[in-house]
């Protein structure tokens, strides 16, 4: 039986704080550009002017998700990357015509840049409204999907998978010391080995680092049985110290990038049942939006061997000057590269294919990020490609709106499912969606080739130990077709209370309610 899709006005059953997003839109759109550009000696030109229009359609759209009655943490994540690395940090980079890398472009090639990064964020909204209002027709395929729900089973499968990897390559790593190391030695470790050994090496770290997070997370919100399970409950207490150990290890931002362990962290924070209510949402994600403005520019303390005391800088010098916020840049040496050497569609199948070896594809398209390096004829090539230039360099302006509005509808199917399912815990709504939502800026950041591999580890992890919802203990009934869902509405016919004829039975509603852990009951 299909599950049949509320209304929009059911969805929208709370009603947004126009006060609030009045506050919110004054507070990202004036406030804080204000502050960025206070005391420069700010350069105008046609490519500021629409960057301008760019800071205020990507405040307007962070401040309505962080007033909006719906839970939506995949519109929250690219909001949030687009406000502050395709916002803020061009605003302060085209007001000073001063960039974190040496590779400097031409007035028309920033506005074009600038018109291109508004193209996408236009696209997307779009795509995002239209699937925000539209009720599909066909029996939904999202809801069955991301109402899959974590099973004991397979969990402590992957536990026992995740500490035997932990086991084996902790060792033949150095040990956990070698974990602890800061990123410019592990990248100067590997820059002296086998070239090839990169790619070995990143596949190792990830081959730790995933199952090991997504261990922890479903042994922390594995749905337990009605009458309750103590062998579950005893293996749970003697497998969570060992996992936070090893994500400690593995997981730890001193050695990883601050882009995956805050996706960690976040995860295991907003996949609380706690934060799955939307006022609870809502203030977490202002909690979050001021950590990236006020803290992240200055969580690099580990990456260099030599750590200097911490030294307290204006936002625009840290979007000028730090390479982290190279995003604009990027895509301004990617419209460089275009001029000269013309669009290039076949890339496109690199990333989708990424698993291909070179050794049977010759012509595989080389990473994006490195392309754009030595296009600019930097001697470092570990640099970003974002979504925008990567879809603009396979085919234009057309190809970013198409990809953007594609991504725009996506995200805004998955959150609304998300929200519907938001009391049921132990979900892939609860879970995947949320690792998603969070791991979706280093997704935006690029380059795809590079995030391809992670990202297919970090869903196809969740989709593993998950099974379809409604399956009953053996010697108990049925729950229905999908308890994981929400019940039908009163006004079906099939299940409102009517009259009942004369020697009939009466006929009775199941609906359903979730325990503290989120576990369907009826």
């Amino acid at each position: 039986m299909p599950v049949r899709e509320p209304s929009p006005a059911a969805e929208r059953a709370g009603r947004r704080s126009v006060p609030a997003l009045c506050l919110s839109t004054v507070l990202l759109a004036l406030l804080l550009p204000a502050l960025v550009l206070y005391g420069q000696d700010v350069r105008t030109g046609a490519a500021f002017a629409v960057q301008c229009v760019v800071v205020a359609h990507t405040a307007g759209a962070l401040a309505r998700v962080l007033t909006d009655p719906l839970i939506r943490v995949v519109g929250f994540g690219f909001w949030l990357f687009c406000y502050v690395w395709l916002g803020l940090a061009p605003l302060a980079m085209l007001a000073t015509d001063s960039y974190p890398w040496g590779f400097a472009v031409d007035a028309g090639t920033a506005f074009t840049s600038a018109a291109l990064v508004e193209t996408g964020l236009l696209a997307y909204s779009a795509g995002s409204a239209l699937a925000g209002r539209r009720t599909p027709r066909t029996p939904p395929v999202l809801e069955p999907l991301l109402a899959r729900r974590i099973t004991p089973v397979r969990t402590l499968l992957l536990c026992g998978l995740s500490l035997a990897l932990a086991a084996v390559l902790v060792p033949a790593q150095g040990g956990p010391a070698a974990f602890f190391q800061s990123r410019q030695a592990v990248n100067e470790a590997t820059a002296q080995g086998d070239p090839g050994g990169a790619a070995d090496q990143a596949l190792t770290a990830w081959s730790l680092s995933v199952p090991a997070f997504w261990a922890l997370l479903a042994l922390l919100y594995v749905p337990r049985t009605p009458g309750g399970d103590r062998t579950l409950r005893g293996v749970r207490w003697i497998l969570l110290p060992v996992l936070l150990a090893v994500n400690a290890v593995v997981n730890n931002p001193v050695s990883q990038p601050r882009f995956w362990a805050g996706t960690v962290l976040l995860t295991l924070v907003f996949a609380a049942p706690a934060l799955r209510r939307p006022r609870a949402f809502r203030a977490g994600a202002a909690t979050v939006t001021a950590v990236v403005l006020l803290v992240f520019p200055y969580s690099d303390y580990f990456r260099h061997d030599r750590r200097e005391p911490v030294e307290v800088v204006s936002l625009a010098e840290q979007f000028t000057s730090n390479g982290d916020y190279d995003a604009f840049q990027q895509i301004a040496t990617g419209v460089d590269q275009v001029r000269e050497n013309g669009h290039a569609p076949g890339n496109a199948l690199g990333p989708p294919l990424f698993f291909v070896p070179r050794a049977v594809w010759p012509g595989k398209p080389d990473d994006a990020g490195i392309a754009l390096a030595r296009h600019a004829g930097y001697s470092f090539e570990n640099l970003s490609a974002p979504l925008w230039i990567e879809s603009y360099m396979w085919a234009g302006l057309p190809g970013v709106a198409a990809v953007f509005a594609l991504f725009g509808a996506a995200g805004r199917r998955i959150d609304g499912v998300r929200h519907r399912l938001r009391e049921h815990g132990g979900t892939l709504a609860a879970l995947a969606v949320t690792a998603f939502g969070f791991y979706q800026i280093i997704l935006l950041r690029g380059s795809l080739l590079f995030v391809m591999g992670p990202l297919t580890l970090l869903l196809l992890t969740p989709l593993l130990i998950t099974g379809r919802p409604g399956r009953a203990a053996p010697g108990q009934p049925p729950a229905g077709p999908h308890p994981g869902l929400p019940s039908e509405p009163p006004a079906d016919p099939v299940t409102a209370p009517g009259p009942v004829p004369a020697g009939a039975a009466p006929r009775t509603r199941t609906t359903f309610s979730t325990t503290s852990t989120g576990e369907a009951r009826t």
